[in-house]
């Protein structure tokens, strides 16, 4: 990982730009959908539209706090990437100095685990800087700059059945199979979103709105202001299908990496010149099965359906040309079959929210936010850990609303790591709060006071800092642009 162009780019590695191609032109035709009214299927205090790691966690925090929420899912499942996009490696929790930062939901989700099906440094390893104990876990994505993180890698199965029993148990009322489709607006606020399903086209009506799609779908579509801007060098804009092998020997793999990186590079080499996109293995929570994160492919849109196809084909065309260079070359994966393709498509970016409180790289400095609602590691040891402030999840001038997860309000270096599970979990959790105790109250999201919205969330375990004394706004109402 490096840094260049003062500072923007940290990681331009392992991106892989196809042949230029030519997009679909527009047909410049049209047909006319007629008016119809459209049944409500219900009405709730908090709706969220999308169940990933924000979604859920917005879900369950708002039904504990009283809330009837409803969660909206277009896939069978909870977790979004962090099950259905195998993204099962979930990224630093910890500081550099090995102190839990990120916990709340994500901690209590973690512990519902079993040991067997999460692979990672214990805790008495957190933070450790020994040289062979970070070069150990640096192969199991687990170290990063010579340090051990918290950085488990679990299995997506319990995942999904740990997420799914945290939001029944809560009284969260799930509908799957529903597709956020458009938000439902109200004197310029979100007042519900419409879904559609097997069902037809439907209504869910609600006090606040949890936009937890990922790619901002329903604030775009209400009109509230956003950025799209990223750096196609970074792979923080690149999308990728993920996928699993089993039958292999993983152990064995990771020791030839360790003990012949020549012989490891040169097959690399190798792989790159006859199949193009190559990429490396990864340490799964089992030592038999073998995850691919899939290469990254740049130059794609995350909202363009055409590109989104294009991904797909490339990737699992590409997962079998990998298959068969692995079994051929490999330690360890003489004997490797595929297992899974990830039903999800792994996107990073495609909207980032114009809000309130943006986090930018001017945040990376240690500085305590009067509004923080969590703190996230930062992405290097050179910077302090990141004050995650409640107006990031805030669009600018639209009500109703709350985005948090990877569409939250931020510059797009920040988005690196921001847009991390565990920081999906904590920022999460912090719109289902704010979105629960906005509706109790009858207002906006943004006249909620801040104070409540802390007390409320380490009540649920979460990590805050106390900002100097006296800067606690009342609330974030008086930001409003």
């Amino acid at each position: 990982m490096g840094t260049n162009d003062g500072g923007r780019l940290f990681f331009r590695s392992e991106v892989f730009t196809p042949r230029a191609r030519a997009r679909r032109a527009d047909t410049g035709l049209t047909v006319r959908e007629e008016a119809r009214d459209i049944p409500v299927h219900a009405e709730c205090d908090v709706l969220v539209v999308g169940g990933g790691p924000a979604g859920t966690a917005a879900a369950v925090a708002a039904a504990r706090l009283g809330a009837r929420t409803i969660l909206l899912e277009r896939h069978n499942h909870l977790g979004g990437l962090s099950t259905g996009g195998l993204v099962v490696w979930i990224d630093r929790m910890t500081g550099w100095d090995g102190s839990l930062l990120i916990r709340g939901f994500a901690e209590e989700l973690l512990g519902r685990l079993p040991a067997e099906v999460v692979a990672g440094p214990p805790r008495e390893a957190w933070g450790s800087r020994d040289a062979a104990t970070a070069a150990w876990w640096a192969l199991r994505t687990a170290a990063f700059h010579g340090t051990v993180t918290h950085s488990p890698t679990v299995c997506p199965e319990h995942l999904k059945a740990a997420s799914l029993e945290l939001c029944a148990e809560a009284g969260v009322e799930m509908l799957f199979h529903a597709w956020g489709a458009a938000p439902i607006l109200r004197d310029g606020a979100v007042a519900g979103a419409i879904f559609e399903s097997k069902q037809g086209r439907r209504a869910v009506l609600a006090k606040v709105t949890v936009d937890g799609t990922g790619d901002g779908d329903l604030y775009a579509r209400a009109g509230a202001a956003f950025a799209e801007d990223v750096d196609e060098r970074d792979i923080h804009h690149c999308m990728n299908t993920s996928w699993t092998w089993g039958g292999v020997d993983m152990p064995r793999y990771l020791a030839w990496r360790a003990e012949k990186p020549d012989e490891f590079s040169e097959f690399m080499r190798r792989g790159k010149e006859a199949v193009g996109f190559f990429d490396k293995a990864f340490a799964s929570w089992r030592d038999d099965v073998a995850l691919f994160m899939g290469p990254r492919l740049a130059g794609y849109s995350a909202v363009m359906v055409d590109d989104l196809a294009a991904v797909e084909v490339i990737s699992h065309r590409l997962m079998f040309r990998h298959l068969d260079r692995y079994r051929a070359e490999c330690p360890g994966f003489e004997r490797a079959f595929p297992m899974l393709s990830a039903p999800q498509l792994g996107v990073r970016h495609a909207r980032r929210l114009a809000g309130v409180t943006p986090v930018t790289r001017a945040w990376w400095d240690g500085r305590i936010s009067a509004e923080e609602i969590g703190v996230s590691p930062s992405l290097a040891p050179s910077f302090a850990p990141v004050s995650v402030p409640f107006g990031a999840m805030v669009p600018v001038a639209l009500d109703g609303l709350l985005a948090p997860g990877r569409h939250l309000s931020c510059d797009a270096t920040s988005h690196s790591f921001l847009r991390e599970i565990p920081q999906c979990w904590l920022t999460g959790q912090a719109a289902g709060v704010g979105a629960a105790l906005a509706a109790a109250r009858g207002v906006a999201p943004r006249a909620v006071p801040v104070a409540a919205i802390q007390a409320a969330l380490v009540a649920q375990g979460a990590f805050l800092r106390r900002p100097a004394e006296g800067s606690a706004p009342a609330s974030i109402a008086a930001q409003r642009g």
